[in-house]
C-alpha cells in the first residue's frame, strides 16, 4: 500500500471486511471519504487542513491509488473496483451501500478511543452520502454531504434518492429532529447530484443547511475548490465536535 508522508498507515477490520485507513493529528475525530478516483492530492491537501485546525483525521483507502492525479487512468482503474465490489451500490433505491456498516463501525472505535461529542464525517461525490448513512447508527456529530451523486442520476427516481434504506432514513430524521444538523454542498447546475437537495430539504427541513454555488462544476472541496466550502465545512466541524 502507497505510504503517505506523515500519515500512519494501518488497517481496520469489522464484520470481517478490511480497508487501510491512514491517521494523522490530534483532537476529534474527523473521517475524510475520498471521491472517485481515491485520495488524489486535492483531497489529501483538504484533510491536511482538517488537521491543522486540530483535528484526529481518518482516511479510508476504499478504491484507487493513494496520491494519483485525477486523470483518465486513476478514474477507469477506481471505476473498475467499484464496479467488481458488492460493498459499493451505484444504481438502486431505498438501499443503504454495504461499505456503511464498516463505515459505522470505524467511527464508534474512533469516538469511543477520542471522545467528545461525536466525530465528524465527510463524503463526496460517490460518496458524499456515506455521512448520512453512518449517521443512522454511528456517533456522528458533524456530517458532510459534498456533491452526492448516487445513486447515478440516470433517471429522475435515482436523481432524488439519498442512498438509505426507509428504517435508516427513519433513524437519521429522528436524530436531525433531535438537533443534529446536516451540512450540504453543491454547484447549483451539477447534474451528477440530481435533484437530492430537494430531497434532503423536504426530509430534514431547517436543519439540513445547504451551501450552493453557481455554476456546474462538481467537487466543491477538492479538483472545483470553493475556499467558502472549505471554510464553511472547518467552522462546522470546530462548532459541532468542540467538546
Amino acid at each position: 500500500m502507497t505510504a503517505l508522508p506523515g500519515w500512519a498507515l494501518s488497517d481496520y477490520t469489522a464484520d470481517d471486511v478490511t480497508h487501510p485507513t491512514y491517521r494523522k493529528g490530534e483532537g476529534s475525530g474527523v473521517i475524510v471519504i475520498h471521491e472517485i478516483p481515491g485520495i488524489t492530492p486535492q483531497l489529501l491537501a483538504f484533510a491536511e487542513e482538517v488537521v491543522e485546525q486540530g483535528h484526529t483525521v481518518v482516511m479510508p483507502h476504499l478504491f484507487g491509488t493513494p496520491n494519483a492525479k485525477v486523470g483518465p487512468r486513476s478514474m477507469a482503474q477506481a471505476a473498475r473496483q467499484i464496479c467488481i465490489s458488492r460493498e459499493f451500490l451505484r444504481m438502486a433505491t431505498g438501499t443503504t451501500t454495504p461499505v456503511a456498516i464498516w463505515l459505522r463501525a470505524l467511527a464508534r472505535d474512533l469516538h469511543a478511543e477520542l471522545g467528545g461529542p461525536g466525530v465528524g464525517a465527510v463524503g463526496m461525490c460517490f460518496t458524499g452520502g456515506y455521512a448520512l448513512a453512518m449517521l443512522a447508527d454511528a456517533p456522528i456529530a458533524a456530517p458532510v454531504l459534498a456533491q452526492p451523486s448516487a445513486p447515478f442520476a440516470v433517471t429522475p427516481g435515482r436523481g432524488r434518492d439519498l442512498g438509505l434504506s426507509p428504517a435508516d432514513l427513519d433513524a437519521v430524521k429522528q436524530k436531525v429532529s433531535a438537533g443534529c444538523e446536516v451540512l450540504g454542498l453543491r454547484y447549483r447546475n451539477d447534474l451528477a447530484v440530481g435533484s437530492r437537495f430537494d430531497t434532503l430539504r423536504n426530509e430534514l427541513g431547517e436543519n439540513f443547511i445547504a451551501v450552493e454555488f453557481p455554476g456546474g462544476k462538481h467537487s466543491t472541496l477538492t479538483l472545483h475548490r470553493q475556499q467558502e466550502g472549505v471554510d464553511r465545512v472547518l467552522a462546522f466541524f470546530k462548532e459541532k465536535l468542540a467538546g
